[in-house]
């Protein structure tokens, strides 16, 4: 199964605003892969903080034409009081490593999916993990598994190989 990334097109350059259309192309294509679609990642920007409205208006505009798994990376502090928005509509908060969000590296938002993305600390895309690093993320998303929860792990530090 795929986890396709949302363009930086809708994210980055209209920042969740005014995009619907962009959107319609953009999940149409991605949803020909039928039951390969695993997930949405939306990242956010560093750039772009919390705007509750704009916000409300792209997670709805999303869920009216896409009803699957979606998971969120922002990367702006302001994002922690977007929980309840997210929970509302059933998109959850990426664990990400690093993180610049307090409680970041934890999953967050809706609970029905858990998405660890590990970019490598301390040289972003360059740090390797430690095998003790590996063996609890391990056990973390072994026991998300268990409970039933949809459980992924995306490695995004491979730039010295």
């Amino acid at each position: 199964r795929f986890s396709v990334k949302m363009p930086k097109l809708i994210t980055h350059e209209l920042r969740l605003r005014e995009c619907e259309a962009v959107l319609a192309t953009f999940l149409s294509q991605c949803t020909a892969l039928g039951d390969k679609l695993g997930c949405l990642l939306v990242q956010l920007p560093p750039s772009l903080d919390y705007a509750p409205q704009i916000a409300e208006g792209f997670f709805k505009a999303l869920r009216n034409q896409y009803a699957g798994r979606v998971v969120l990376e922002p990367r702006h502090q302001s994002w922690r009081q977007a929980q309840g928005l997210l929970i509302e509509h059933r998109i959850a908060q990426v664990a990400a490593d690093p993180s610049v969000i307090s409680d970041g590296h934890l999953p967050g938002g809706w609970q029905g999916a858990h998405y660890w993305r590990l970019h490598g600390a301390p040289k972003i895309y360059h740090s390797a993990y430690t095998v003790e690093h590996l063996e609890g993320l391990a056990g973390r998303a072994s026991a998300s598994v268990a409970q039933g929860i949809e459980t992924w792990c995306i490695f995004d530090n491979t730039a010295s190989g």
